[in-house]
């Protein structure tokens, strides 16, 4: 454990936590810190001037990343006949209809993303106590209530990245790997930022994007110059 704390000190010294850095710094710092001995996640959070209890001010989209996200997603299909065969040759981890429904019911949920066929949306919809709290609800504005659950799967085991705002006004998404090369990370981190940013909602007064930090699991947080990243971000 002091080996650790020592280890994770170090990191922290390296940081100005006062200065805002240009984002090819920012990743590099992050992958000279990120020193544990498994692969760190990249994260990024952002705190956006927006009160998501308004409908009119609710920040929530997916995002493919350019370069994945290191992390392989379990998902789960709900869906029947033809619609399960193609969501099982695309590579589904689960596929079921009421059955699938049942295990649900009993806490079994081994998956990180739920994608369903419209026509299943009378059973899906019943779970809703059950999915929602997690953030497994599937929702035609995501993707995830389609007729092509072969593109849907494609998409969550590609690289796709779902990200909501939290009630505090922050964004928390995953964008990556420690072991990824820093043009990677940045690549995906502009893309995330990019997304976000051109999902700025109807109500949202003042300034839109207050802040961008970028963290490993086990690495302070660094914080990103927005302006510069925006205009990148945009280019991309």
């Amino acid at each position: 454990m002091a080996g650790r704390g020592k280890r994770i000190k170090g990191s922290y010294e390296q940081v100005d936590r006062d200065t805002v850095y240009e984002l090819d710094a920012a990743v590099k710092l992050l992958k000279d810190n990120a020193k544990a001995k498994f692969d760190e996640t990249i994260e990024i959070s952002m705190n956006l001037g927006v009160d998501p209890r308004h409908s009119d001010q609710m920040v929530r989209g997916v995002v493919s990343l350019p370069k994945g996200t290191g992390k392989a997603v379990r998902v789960a299909v709900f869906a029947k006949g033809d619609k399960a065969d193609e969501a099982q040759v695309a590579g589904a981890d689960v596929v079921g209809a009421d059955d699938l429904a049942e295990k649900v019911e009993r806490g079994e949920i081994d998956f990180e993303r739920v994608i369903a066929t419209p026509d299943m949306m009378p059973v899906v919809g019943k779970l809703g106590k059950v999915l929602g709290p997690k953030g497994l609800m599937p929702n035609p504005k995501l993707g995830t209530v389609t007729p092509d659950v072969a593109k849907a799967v494609q998409d969550a085991k590609g690289g796709q990245v779902e990200y909501r705002v939290e009630k505090a006004g922050i964004i928390h998404v995953g964008v990556g790997k420690a072991s990824f090369s820093e043009g990677d990370i940045a690549e995906n981190i502009c893309s995330l930022v990019d997304a976000v940013n051109k999902a700025k909602p109807s109500g949202a007064k003042g300034t839109y994007i207050k802040k961008i930090s970028v963290s490993s699991t086990m690495g302070p947080g660094i914080k990103l110059d927005i302006g510069p990243l925006l205009e990148r971000a945009g280019q991309g």
